[in-house]
């Protein structure tokens, strides 16, 4: 049998190659969009992570997503929470997200920096309001003294950092309040206590029972980090479960038309087969034992042209965060295998229920 599968696969070598190629691109869908999409959320976890803080309070108004709330509270809130027992640090962020989603941060250098200070690469801390602080993968090849444009603002960059703290471009938070019309606003607090997580729960309390404050968001760093999850994301589960379906698709159709083409050219093989004692059972499993090849290969194929397109875009864009989730790696193996296979079964069906008398006589 094995003989006899290698035989009908080489014989039509292009249609071969097309399927193996097909599935191999339902691999590369499924592991792409799983890549940039748990890449972005990780991403974002880490660079939340390297803040500092390990509480932060907002307006109960404010989104989950950074940058998609407006700045609603006053700075001077900042000030309040100071005074609440086992606070060390108050840091005001004002954060705008512009029209590529990148995330501004509006920052007061002095408390931001007392949750964790910056590492810094190059230059100096704000010497101004137009300075900027950009990490070292903001802007690859920019050096301290150089321009950019900020939110139609030009800026001049007074520092260059290591990522991981939260934001990759920071602007003073008062620049940040003229150039948005949110003068004396911030987005949240971040908060770093005394000897957490011991008086997490105390500093909550205290906090909404703070006259004004009782319908603000006070939460942890690890609560508010498990809440930005797949499951708690408006659409995140359902724009990755239509691309999977659409790779799906894709490969059940081509195997589909290979297998059933095949098993029309083969008629008179069939019928050979059959008239020498193959059983129905015998030329299933030729065609999916064939097919099984061609997934194999498809699936080899795209995960090693995943990871060959990750290691690419990681050197050409180092901010795009694209990282393969092993998990979805043995999703994908498993999609597109079982796939394939379910888009074999007509035409295997197809074959074994040939009479050998008519396939015998077919031209």
């Amino acid at each position: 049998m094995n003989k006899l599968v290698a035989g009908n696969l080489v014989h039509r070598p292009l249609r071969s190659l097309i399927s193996v190629f097909a599935i191999a691109i339902e691999v590369i869908m499924i592991l792409s969009i799983s890549a940039i999409l748990m890449g972005k959320l990780n991403g974002f976890k880490d660079r939340q992570n390297g803040i500092g803080m390990d509480m932060f309070v907002r307006p109960n108004t404010a989104s989950n997503l950074i940058g998609m709330s407006p700045a609603g509270a006053s700075i001077k809130v900042g000030a309040v929470l100071a005074k609440i027992p086992h606070v060390v640090v108050v840091a005001p962020v004002n954060i705008q997200i512009t029209g590529t989603l990148d995330n501004i941060y509006g920052i007061d250098f002095k408390s931001y920096d007392g949750l964790l200070p910056f590492k810094f690469l190059a230059g100096t801390p704000f010497q101004g309001p137009d300075d900027v602080l950009i990490d070292d993968l903001a802007y690859p090849g920019k050096k301290v003294g150089e321009t950019v444009n900020i939110l139609n603002h030009t800026f001049r960059i007074c520092g260059i950092v290591a990522h991981g703290k939260g934001g990759r471009k920071f602007v003073p938070i008062e620049t940040m309040g003229s150039l948005t019309g949110t003068e004396g606003k911030a987005t949240m607090f971040y908060l770093r206590t005394e000897d957490p997580p011991k008086y997490q729960e105390e500093v909550r309390k205290a906090v909404l029972a703070t006259d004004g404050m009782s319908t603000y968001s006070v939460a942890t760093a690890e609560e508010y980090l498990s809440s930005i999850s797949p499951d708690r994301l408006p659409g995140f589960n359902i724009g990755l479960e239509v691309v999977i379906g659409i790779a799906v698709v894709i490969g059940f159709l081509v195997i589909f038309q290979s297998m059933y083409t095949a098993v029309m050219e083969r008629t008179r093989e069939i019928g050979i087969l059959k008239s020498l004692g193959a059983s129905r059972v015998y030329i299933v499993g030729v065609v999916l034992r064939e097919t099984g090849v061609l997934a194999i290969a498809g699936i080899v194929v795209g995960v090693a042209s995943s990871y060959v397109l990750s290691g690419i875009l990681e050197n050409r864009f180092p901010t795009l965060d694209f990282v393969i989730n092993v998990p979805y790696v043995w999703k994908a193996v498993l999609i597109a295998f079982f796939g394939s296979m379910l888009g074999a079964l007509y035409p295997a069906a197809k074959a074994a229920a040939k009479d050998p008398i008519e396939a015998l006589s077919y031209e």
